[in-house]
């Protein structure tokens, strides 16, 4: 997979990614069709491991705008391909790692899987940075 193409499946599996979460809230805590009057308030209701899920799915969707940005950008500025891609897919594979950790409850894990998975848009905008000096 290379081009556009690539960056576009990039994207779209980080923008899936919090539905998949939220989905999981809702298994865990036991959603019902009436609960679809009111998601978030039964989301927001929940505990213990749908509240994780839920955790995760807000963490995502927090991340998933500097994710966006410094793919585009670095496609637009002509980072290597390779590059893009390598970093794309580290950050979706720690976000997967991330939401594993959090509804396993590893606190400290989970800090850490984080921290590796914003590293990841962070380097791709320096490099943009160094590209554009």
């Amino acid at each position: 997979m290379s081009g556009i193409q690539g960056i576009v499946y990039l994207i779209l599996a980080a923008c899936l990614l919090p539905y998949v979460f939220a989905n999981l809230a809702k298994a865990f805590g036991g959603f019902k069709l009436t609960d679809n009057q009111n998601p978030r308030g039964f989301l927001a209701n929940t505990t213990g491991l749908a509240a994780r899920a839920n955790a995760v799915q807000q963490n995502s969707f927090e991340s998933l705008p500097l994710f966006i940005a410094s793919v585009l950008l670095a496609e637009y500025m002509v980072i290597p391909q390779f590059m893009i891609m390598m970093l794309g897919i580290a950050y979706i594979v720690l976000r997967i790692l991330y939401g594993i950790c959090y509804l396993a409850n590893w606190s400290s894990l989970r800090s850490v899987v984080w921290a590796l998975s914003m590293v990841c848009p962070i380097w791709l905008l320096i490099s943009v940075i160094r590209l554009s000096s």
